[in-house]
């Protein structure tokens, strides 16, 4: 099921399924800003990621001598969501552990996520809660893609558009093996100025960029107008940016972190992967995704 929310500024859909974004209208200009999923290039829209952020080598991890396999970026994102709050300006969905997700993932836990409009923002609020009795294991964040350029009438075109944090920064990029896997490895990433990265579609060509050591926020938008998404995330490992590889793809995803796909050739166990979050028995872990319309 699909549900909407707005405000004077937004026009908002979620779906049920995944409790992903299926639209972000700007009520200014009647403008689209969420990619629509085209599946020539990506055929979803904003994935919610949990409990598991990319790809896990061989599909599978182990857990106290016990082997589990997990999709890309996890379950939630294909799991059906409960509605527990509901507003003219805010949604909260809600998925609980049951017997069919312990298959897969042995832990009793409730995620929601919920989405609140504060004027020209979306606030996308994540609590993870462990119910069970040991620590529960987890990584978790965000995966929107966004229209690039904004608006085809305009006439843009991709490389008219960047990204730009609003300060300077010594990012680092975690280095991918040719499977799309983490090497163990971090190099230097320069930015323009120590700002901003110029966009053209070559850059994603070995897939995802995943950057550390930046700040908690980046804005994309065109040296044509002035029009801009900012996204702003709190307790994120990495911020990547990914659209499909070797394609001229119309669209940038801005994923938001608190985790990193599998090293390469190595098979997890989730009592010791990498940047995992280990929630005691009892208490609730809560972050939050920002994006922000300005038309």
């Amino acid at each position: 099921m699909i549900y909407s929310i707005e405000n004077e500024f937004l026009k908002v859909e979620i779906s049920g399924t995944g409790a992903e974004l299926r639209s972000i209208v700007g009520k200014k200009t009647g403008a689209e800003y969420l990619w629509q999923g085209n599946p020539d290039f990506w055929k979803n829209r904003a994935t919610v990621i949990f409990p598991v952020c990319g790809r896990l080598e061989g599909g599978y991890y182990t857990y106290e001598g016990k082997r589990y396999e997990l999709p890309i970026h996890g379950f939630a994102k294909l799991a059906e969501y409960e509605v527990t709050k509901k507003a003219a300006d805010e949604i909260a969905l809600t998925f609980r552990s049951d017997e069919e997700s312990k298959k897969a993932y042995p832990f009793d836990f409730s995620f929601t996520v919920t989405y609140t409009l504060d004027g020209s923002r979306i606030r996308q609020h994540y609590t993870v809660k462990n119910i069970g009795q040991g620590d529960l294991p987890f990584s978790l964040g965000g995966h929107p893609g966004f229209h690039v350029p904004f608006d085809k009438t305009e006439g843009e075109d991709f490389t008219d558009y960047f990204i730009e944090f609003p300060a300077e920064c010594k990012a680092r990029c975690a280095v991918l093996s040719d499977r799309c896997f983490y090497t163990g490895k971090e190099a230097d990433f320069p930015l323009k100025d120590g700002i901003r990265l110029p966009l053209r579609h070559d850059l994603f060509d070995h897939d995802a960029i995943f950057l550390s050591g930046t700040p908690e926020s980046v804005t994309l938008r065109s040296k044509k107008n002035d029009r801009r998404i900012t996204v702003s995330f709190r307790d994120m490992t990495h911020l990547g940016f990914w659209h499909t590889a070797k394609a001229e793809a119309p669209f940038l995803c801005i994923e938001p972190w608190h985790g990193i796909p599998s090293t390469d050739g190595q098979i997890d166990d989730f009592a010791t992967k990498n940047e995992l979050i280990h929630l005691p028995s009892g208490k609730t872990y809560e972050t939050e995704i920002g994006i922000e319309i300005r038309e």
